[in-house]
């Protein structure tokens, strides 16, 4: 019945009678014209930051050279992208890249609503707010203090994990961590999670926050515990706040990262730590080859976009809460 009742909001039957949806949505901005006014700055910001350089896209249809006119370089059409996918290295990137991003938004998921959902249940304010102070912390961190942490808790000589696993028996020599590939993809998803899952659990807890009190106290009548209430109750009412950022992070899927993989990484896991971000500046600015590296980034872009869009329809098809 919920559903049934909102349905109204995403059609246009709230439209007065004799009215077009132009109209009706022109006379919502004049009567809203100050927010358009203070938004209007922000809009041109992205406009001249986000969209002018878009230009430069040109490159990736030519075999650019600096010095050279822009229109005055050698047009090549789609050679760049042909390299790109008959590159046995760039396929490789991109199962790293995929690999790596999907494990670190499965985890970051898990581990922010389950937290969430912990310290929506703690009646101690002061040690909820200490907890969540903590656990958030780390997002201001830059990812080199990060990687340097990840070194040392994982490191042969002292390193906390390893002296654990050596004292309770479960190994008898140090592992290196950083010398063998199977760990890797691991290593940079656990790393990802502890960093952002403070700050991912804010939006969920801002979200709990709104639940309407009564349907705890329905559900108490019914003699649900708490944790068929987070069931029942607190993951149903946060859902679509899931969704809305699911559908975000689906879009970034080909943004592994950059900084961790490029730090941690070595010459013994290159084969499974190299992105798409390294490959462009290994193979693409290093070299001087811009316009694959442009190359590179467009297919990034395109491939992110396509995903948002398929996402955004999914969730309009399951009647849920959507971008567009």
């Amino acid at each position: 019945m919920a559903k049934k009742e909102l349905q109204p909001s995403l059609n246009t039957s709230h439209i007065p009678a004799g009215k077009s949806w132009i109209g009706y949505n022109l006379s919502r901005m004049k009567s809203q014209r100050q927010l358009m006014w203070m938004s209007f700055p922000f809009i041109i910001f992205i406009a001249i930051f986000a969209y002018g350089p878009l230009w430069g896209w040109l490159m990736a249809f030519q075999n650019y050279r600096p010095g050279i006119g822009f229109m005055e370089q050698e047009w090549v059409g789609l050679n760049h992208f042909h390299t790109l996918f008959t590159d046995p290295t760039f396929l490789r990137v991109i199962r790293n890249t995929l690999a790596m991003s999907l494990i670190s938004l499965f985890l970051g998921f898990v581990g922010s609503i389950g937290l969430a959902l912990l310290l929506n249940e703690l009646r101690l304010v002061l040690f909820k707010r200490v907890v969540q102070t903590v656990s958030y912390l780390p997002h201001f961190l830059s990812w080199i203090i990060v990687t340097g942490i990840v070194a040392n808790v994982l490191s042969t000589e002292n390193g906390i994990v390893n002296v654990l696993m050596t004292k309770l028996g479960l190994i008898d020599t140090p592992i290196n961590f950083f010398a063998e590939p199977k760990y890797f993809w691991g290593i940079v998803g656990l790393s990802s999670m502890w960093k952002e899952i403070g700050w991912g659990t804010i939006i969920y807890l801002a979200s709990m926050a709104s639940i309407n009190p009564s349907l705890y106290e329905a559900a108490s009548i019914d003699g649900a515990g708490r944790f068929r209430k987070m069931w029942n109750v607190t993951l149903p009412s946060i859902k679509p706040t899931i969704i809305i950022l699911l559908i975000i992070n689906v879009g970034n899927v080909l943004n592994a990262g950059f900084e961790i993989q490029y730090l941690l990484g070595n010459g013994l896991v290159q084969d499974v730590s190299e992105t798409i971000d390294i490959f462009v500046l290994k193979y693409g600015i290093n070299l001087g080859n811009y316009s694959l590296a442009t190359a590179a980034g467009i297919f990034k872009s395109v491939v992110s976009l396509v995903l948002i869009f398929i996402a955004n329809g999914i969730a309009k098809s399951l009647g849920e809460e959507r971008l567009i």
